[in-house]
């Protein structure tokens, strides 16, 4: 499969296109690594707990995205966008949230 975030494949010519295709995933973020990552925004530095979450979330969205591609016949999804988001309740959100879509296309080989 491939995936791009471009409108084309290079060197490839698609010859259908079966719409968009997504895939989210969400994660919560429990009170360890909310604490560790209070302490370095005080002290600077980055979170390492918070960067794990964030690209297992970001795995797990673009593989349901490439699977719904799958299921429709497609070899290829173009127009990869990625949206970061946390979600929950007051201002700091107690939960992660990553949404992967794009168009899934069938190039010719």
């Amino acid at each position: 499969m491939i995936l791009t975030t471009t409108s084309n494949i290079e060197g490839k010519t698609i010859t259908g296109y079966y719409g968009i295709v997504s895939g989210e995933a969400i994660l919560g973020a429990n009170i360890f690594k909310d604490f560790f990552a209070g302490i370095r925004d005080i002290v600077g530095g980055r979170s390492g707990a918070y960067e794990q979450s964030l690209r297992e979330a970001k795995d797990m969205a673009i593989k349901e995205m490439i699977e719904a591609a799958e299921k429709l016949g497609a070899n290829a999804i173009i127009g990869i966008d990625l949206d970061y988001e946390t979600i929950g309740i007051g201002n700091g959100g107690s939960m992660l949230m990553v949404a992967a879509s794009g168009t899934a296309v069938k190039y010719a080989n």
